[in-house]
């Protein structure tokens, strides 16, 4: 009896295979709006480190130099504070996206939205539509044809995949010089980045594809704490659409009690996540709008209006608003203050990169003699000054001190730079002995360019003995 019984019993697994996606090919705006993004960021992205400014390259992040080039500018270490206004200002981006749109980012820009679109529109191809893939991939691995298409795919895979490997590490490293190096098979940490980000990029864009947005980008987990009802979301009318169901271009949907949506599953097919918007908000949506384009394909079709799937906020669905109504709501206090808040920080940042001053200096006093008394009976203390030329031309920088009656400077006070180079000078300072009390005593170093108009001072101690 009980052997009969467990043999009834059904195993449950907790674990559903995953089940391959085949996105469906679609024209639309959306669609369209998508690979336009596609064009503008991968042209950014595969252009701007070929493009030269003067005789150096225009974007270059030279890690091993610890300069950062960017168009004009010449940005070091002590810059980082920039940086940091770039990361909350793409915060703060996000943050007003998301609040208007949902997953704009997602959905248009995303590295991994647009080199799965890339990757895909290789794939389509090679091997032809949905349907097409769908039966190579269940033919026999003996069939000529899977063979050569599969592969076929797989390189163009890899190419796309290393070219953007070398594109990427060539806004760390000069990337004409690193074009030479790898043809000759030298520089190893740059090789392994440039074998690192193609692996992942290929397996991202060409095997993971709707996996890494699903299940690896935190973005999807805390969206919803930036929605809010006027959010404008992708969104299916059920009240217009239900009940669904298959019919003839002849028949009325009233009369036969169904609502407009036909039941052809299109919006499913095209989703690059493989959900179906028809059953409400879900995390999995990247708010891409392929879903609209496809319903808006079959009410053409079938004689029905546009909008059975579009952008709308959930407050404008319950309450029946129209698109103008929706978009009054889209510009909320909420809004309208990260918009405010955003706009200032970019002003503020421009204005502090326009205005900011060619020269960093550096004071670091001498440890191994912290005062001592030379001949002419004059008490002394020895300082180091890094001086950095931040601008692409050599300077010449005067060095100037002032806090203590009778303070001089020894030796030469003028000093010559490399283009944006660096330079650690020895620096003594001297005051009469018995002119100061003892103790700690402030001062300051004033160095100032004499080709250009840039001048910086340094605030630093001068250290008299009981």
């Amino acid at each position: 009896m009980l052997m009969s019984e467990e043999k009834n019993q059904s195993t449950v697994s907790f674990y559903a295979p995953h089940k391959k996606v085949y996105p469906r090919a679609i024209d639309g705006m959306f669609n369209r709006w998508r690979w336009v993004m596609v064009w503008v960021t991968q042209l950014v992205f595969y252009g701007l480190p070929w493009l030269q400014w003067g005789e150096r390259q225009m974007v270059l992040f030279d890690l091993g130099a610890r300069r950062f080039y960017l168009f004009g500018l010449v940005l070091y270490p002590q810059d980082f504070i920039y940086l940091t206004g770039l990361l909350i200002l793409s915060a703060l981006s996000l943050f007003l996206f998301t609040a208007v749109a949902g997953r704009l980012w997602c959905g248009f820009t995303c590295p991994q939205t647009v080199y799965t679109e890339i990757f895909m529109w290789l794939e389509n191809r090679i091997e032809g539509d949905r349907s097409a893939r769908m039966r190579l991939d269940k033919a026999a691995w003996t069939s000529p044809e899977k063979l050569a298409k599969k592969g076929l795919k797989q390189l163009a895979w890899v190419s796309v995949a290393l070219w953007t490997g070398f594109t990427f590490v060539g806004f760390f490293v000069p990337i004409r010089s690193l074009g030479a190096e790898i043809l000759q098979w030298q520089g190893g940490w740059q090789l392994f980045w440039v074998f690192f980000y193609a692996f992942a990029t290929y397996g991202f864009a060409g095997f993971m594809r709707e996996q890494v947005c699903k299940y690896m980008c935190p973005y999807a987990r805390f969206q919803s704490a930036m929605f809010d009802e006027d959010t404008l979301i992708v969104t299916y009318d059920s009240a217009r659409g239900e009940p669904r169901g298959v019919r003839s271009k002849k028949v009325d949907p009233k009369a036969a009690g169904l609502g407009d949506c036909i039941d052809c599953s299109l919006c499913v097919q095209v989703c690059p996540t493989g959900i179906d918007i028809r059953n409400g908000l879900q995390y999995e949506c990247i708010g891409c709008g392929l879903c609209v384009d496809a319903c808006n394909t079959v009410m053409d079709k079938v004689g029905y209006p546009r909008g059975l799937i579009r952008f709308a906020t959930q407050s404008g669905m319950r309450q029946r608003w129209t698109n103008h109504q929706m978009l009054r709501r889209v510009f909320r206090p909420r809004v309208l203050g990260y918009g405010a808040v955003l706009l200032t920080l970019a002003v503020a940042m421009m204005v502090s990169l326009v205005t900011r001053t060619p020269l960093k200096v550096d004071v670091v006093r001498d440890r191994t003699a912290i005062a001592r008394i030379v001949p002419g009976g004059k008490l002394e203390n020895v300082y180091q000054l890094q001086i950095m030329n931040a601008t692409e031309t050599p300077q010449h920088y005067r060095i100037s001190a002032q806090g203590l009656e009778g303070l001089t400077l020894a030796p030469d006070s003028t000093v010559q730079v490399p283009a944006t180079g660096a330079r650690w000078v020895s620096v003594q300072l001297q005051i009469p002995y018995g002119s100061a009390a003892p103790g700690s005593h402030p001062i300051h170093f004033t160095v100032q360019a004499l080709e250009h108009p840039a001048q910086v001072q340094e605030k630093a101690t001068f250290l008299v003995p009981r």
